[in-house]
């Protein structure tokens, strides 16, 4: 039986993740512009990502029980014409209806997307499958921000948002035109969905996924006040982040994706977390544009070993029946870790120094509980 083309679920993760990354420059500006309060852009910002939580579990509950095509199909159908919606926005009030619904509706899409490519990768192979699509989802932080801060220059916010759902559509009717055929993959399993055991590999991998996420969320909440305090201009940020992106997806499509087939994913979880809180607290003491450069190129490698060895977790504990539910819930950890990572900061009475070094402090902790993770489980065994 013929399965669906792996390029079709690379560009359905690429465009859910240009969605996302595609907002970021522009929707505090754009809230501010139809009349919203400072805190009302920035709990605009903070709406989408809840409510995309609920999106993303919903859609492992569905994924289980109707197979990732049919949800996959719904979940570009409706964050399409949520898009759409943007166009009508003349008020902070209508903007905070939109963004709840376009989160929500974003949220059906990636659980499904990752489950489908699970499910049809086998398992020897995860781990590099993983890296790949993850070069995808570094190809959209990096395309997407330059894509939206360019079109709402020359246009407005809203031109960029109906561009990203001209793209939606374009992506949908290539979806159902080519994989409708040979939905019998997933749709005609057996509809007993199995419940998810407390698997302790599970749990690392909503751990490892929130502290990833954590950790993004510090990284836009303090990158740009520290670039500004440094004394440099504000596209100084852009950039950095655009180098930490380029080094993840090298790092993602070069041979150094091999190694998420050899070593254990545990171990790698708990380097990358490692790597990443080490960034974090050298990002504080940088103060030059070279240095800088560097450690987020560190962080882009440190995101690369993280992100599919997270996955990789995830996958080697669950099933095809019980897959769906476990990668809602993994999205939903990245949701929230996102929203903590700049809300719990934000916070705190602590200069941006303190607050890059707290954050390296935590995730070290992080990666050091990983590590007795392992230890132990080898212990009992």
């Amino acid at each position: 039986m013929k399965t669906p083309s792996r390029f079709i679920l690379y560009a359905i993760v690429f465009f859910a993740f240009f969605d996302l990354f595609a907002q970021l420059p522009i929707m505090s500006t754009f809230a501010l512009s139809v009349g919203a309060s400072s805190f009302i852009a920035g709990f605009s910002i903070a709406i989408y990502s809840l409510t995309n939580t609920f999106g993303n579990v919903l859609s492992g509950i569905w994924t289980d029980k109707n197979g990732p095509y049919r949800v996959l199909v719904l979940g570009l159908f409706l964050t399409s014409l949520s898009l759409l919606a943007y166009q009508f926005v003349d008020s902070p009030s209508i903007l905070l209806l939109v963004r709840c619904v376009h989160g929500f509706m974003a949220g059906l899409i990636v659980p499904a997307a990752f489950t489908l490519s699970a499910n049809i990768t086998a398992m020897n192979r995860q781990g590099k499958k993983v890296a790949i699509t993850g070069s995808f989802v570094g190809l959209a932080a990096i395309i997407g921000p330059a894509f939206s801060g360019i079109v709402a220059s020359i246009t407005s916010p809203p031109t960029v948002f109906l561009f990203v759902s001209l793209f939606g559509w374009v992506i949908l009717f290539v979806t159902i035109v080519t994989m409708r055929l040979n939905q019998t993959v997933d749709s005609k399993k057996d509809t007993h969905t199995a419940p998810i055991k407390p698997d302790p590999k599970v749990i690392r991998a909503y751990w490892g996924a929130f502290f990833l996420m954590f950790s993004q969320g510090a990284l836009a909440f303090l990158l740009p006040v520290h670039v500004q305090e440094l004394g440099y201009d504000s596209r100084l940020s852009g950039t950095l982040l655009s180098m930490f992106g380029v080094v993840a997806v090298l790092f993602f499509l070069l041979p150094t994706n091999r190694l998420f087939d050899r070593f254990s994913p545990t171990k790698l979880t708990a380097l990358g977390v490692a790597i990443i809180g080490t960034c974090q607290m050298l990002i504080g003491q940088a103060g030059v544009q070279t240095s800088l450069y560097g450690v987020l190129a560190l962080y882009g490698v440190g995101f690369a070993i993280l992100f599919p060895a997270i996955n990789t977790l995830l996958i080697q504990s669950t099933s095809p029946q019980n897959r769906g539910k476990a990668y809602g819930a993994f999205y939903a950890f990245f949701s929230l870790g996102t929203v903590a990572g700049s809300s719990f900061l934000s916070a705190l009475p602590l200069s941006v120094v303190e607050q890059f070094t707290l954050t390296g402090l935590i995730l070290w902790g992080a990666s050091l509980l990983f590590l007795v993770s392992v230890v132990k489980r080898r212990q009992i065994f």
